[in-house]
């Protein structure tokens, strides 16, 4: 969670001004993180929850317990868009993921919920028509 409030100040979010920083823990221990990094081309703007996983992926990282989230919003616990929750759920459902405020207070929260009816790896071994 630390980690994750510390990244958040190297986002890159000159139109949002909404800084997001993240950071994943892999299943052998190892936590990799990022931040949101904007562009003037608005869709090629990267989340931070996207940035840190693509970050552990390029080192060969697949297999993740929790992703922490922190962001600018200090009065409601506020989890991924729906871009990001797609891609965590790429890598399974069973994530722990900690909602971080700015002042470090948290809650943890299952994944799963977040993504009802999920369109998973496994989905693309369902018998089509």
């Amino acid at each position: 969670m630390q980690l994750a409030a510390k990244c958040r100040e190297h986002a890159h979010c000159p139109y949002s001004n909404f800084r997001v920083g993240s950071a994943v823990l892999c299943e052998d221990g190892s936590i990799f993180t990022g931040c949101n990094v904007e562009n003037a081309c608005y869709g090629l703007s990267m989340c931070g929850e996207r940035v840190a996983i693509m970050k552990a992926v390029s080192e060969g990282h697949k297999d993740f317990k929790a992703i922490a989230v922190c962001c600018d919003i200090k009065g409601a616990y506020k989890a991924s868009c729906g871009a990001c929750r797609q891609f965590i759920a790429e890598f399974g459902m069973d994530w722990d993921m900690y909602l971080v405020k700015p002042d470090m207070t948290w809650k943890k929260i299952s994944f799963e919920p977040l993504l009802p009816m999920a369109f998973t790896p496994a989905s693309l071994e369902l018998e089509r028509v």
